[in-house]
């Protein structure tokens, strides 16, 4: 059960905390499962369309833009349309999509089922990083469930409000544990067997030429789709009647770090980092406080932690005040014994590493920030050095084909921003940290 207005009602996403095996067909059935599915399939393509719309639902990947503006999109008048789900799940402390699918996929796949009838697409495609092997063949097995009960696939025995059956197809496909996948045009590229990387845009995905084999294609994530069910059933008031301003709804809130009581928290939108931190989360480790906060993973500016901050709202809208994102909520949490200059080039190794290298600013940027930043930690920082990878993170934000590399870039321009004596310290040898170790990477024999 989450709180909301001081009510108790059940879990919108993580509906297992409250019903027990929901990941099982009858299950969920039993539970109301489908019949969101059902009561689209009664309404105009349109009218599911604005439902969406009037939810204010936002995408849960990370950019937080309105699904059903996006959905708006797709021309209904092409004969071939897709709907892709970003199941790739690759951001740096992000847990919270596998644990949908691995206990309460059906909603997914419900979500993504009423999409396809909005958007006119023929096929549904889960995109899954290549890590999730397991959760995949465990999604086969309840796509097929769904099939055999006629709920879709070639021989789906209900009907739209057109009077047609209805035969959206739903299959999943592995990537290869690539970073840049999560990008939606790397994604579709990987999805017709091609390098992994994004494309140029225009065409963008929901138009002719852009999207999957040239068709256009929504692109959404797996807690995204998974709201869906819920608003059709439900109603778009009730959906905003959770949450505070333009963030309505429940969002998954995968806490990680130097906390206690580290997990995926549903919660409103509105709950602060104090009560994330603290009543959910149980506090910092004994002994020690909390210093600073990655409230969207390594992509996101990293925050200071003060009194202010704690009380902020975790919202779309009041991240912004602090200079940073809500993204996918993937917050990891540092505490006073976190060296910050360490932690930028920690999350800079990432970045070079998952680098596609399909453009210069980002493959050489990622380079040479590490690069001088192993200088520093290593003691022999000179006097520039700092002013140095500023500009080379400041050159690179406004420069790289796709968002990898102002991710590459936020680490350093804003550790240095917002710890700018940890820096000081480093370069002037008043301070000796942890040694930096080659990335460990996995032998082509252990694959």
């Amino acid at each position: 059960m989450i709180t909301v207005g001081g009510k108790q009602i059940p879990n919108i996403i993580y509906r297992e905390k409250d019903i027990p095996n929901i990941r099982e067909f009858d299950v969920y059935v039993k539970n109301g499962g489908y019949e969101g599915l059902k009561k689209a399939l009664g309404m105009t393509r349109a009218t599911v369309i604005q439902e969406v719309k009037d939810s204010n639902l936002r995408g849960r990947g990370g950019a937080g833009f309105p699904a059903g503006v996006k959905w708006s999109f797709i021309p209904q008048n092409n004969a071939v349309n897709y709907v892709t789900v970003n199941a790739d799940e690759s951001e740096t402390g992000t847990f919270k999509d596998r644990q949908i699918m691995e206990n309460n996929p059906h909603q997914l796949i419900e979500g993504a089922l009423i999409c396809a009838y909005a958007v006119k697409a023929k096929a549904v495609y889960i995109y899954l990083r290549g890590e999730f092997w397991d959760v995949a063949h465990e999604l086969d097995k309840h796509i097929e469930a769904g099939r055999k009960a006629g709920l879709y696939g070639a021989n789906g025995t209900l009907k739209d409000a057109e009077g047609n059956p209805f035969t959206v197809e739903v299959y999943t496909h592995l990537g290869a544990g690539a970073y840049i996948c999560g990008e939606e045009s790397a994604l579709l590229n990987s999805l017709e067997g091609k390098l992994g990387q994004p494309r140029v845009r225009p065409p963008f995905p929901a138009q002719k030429g852009g999207g999957l084999y040239g068709e256009p294609t929504v692109v959404n994530n797996v807690e995204t789709l998974a709201n869906v069910p819920w608003i059709i059933t439900n109603g778009a008031a009730a959906y905003k009647g959770i949450g505070v301003g333009n963030s309505t709804g429940t969002k998954i809130f995968c806490l990680s770090g130097h906390v206690k009581r580290p997990a995926n928290y549903e919660l409103p939108f509105g709950v602060t980092f104090r009560e994330l931190l603290y009543e959910y989360g149980g506090g910092p480790l004994d002994g020690r406080t909390f210093k600073a906060i990655l409230p969207s993973g390594g992509s996101g500016p990293i925050i200071r932690v003060t009194d202010e901050l704690l009380d902020t709202p975790l919202t779309y809208e009041d991240l912004q005040k602090h200079n940073s994102i809500l993204g996918s909520a993937s917050v990891i949490v540092m505490d006073d014994t976190t060296d910050i200059v360490w932690v930028a080039s920690k999350v800079i190794k990432f970045f070079k590493h998952e680098s596609c290298g399909k453009c210069t600013p980002c493959r050489e940027g990622t380079y040479w920030l590490d690069k001088v930043l192993d200088r520093i930690l290593r003691g022999e920082g000179r006097a520039n050095d700092v002013d140095l990878i500023a500009n080379v993170a400041a050159n690179m934000k406004p420069t790289t084909l796709c968002a990898l590399g102002e991710f590459a870039a936020n680490p350093v321009i804003w550790t240095i921003k917002n710890f700018p004596e940890e820096f000081k310290a480093w370069v002037e040898g008043d301070r000796k940290g942890p040694q930096l170790a080659p990335m460990a990477l996995p032998s082509p024999a252990a694959d």
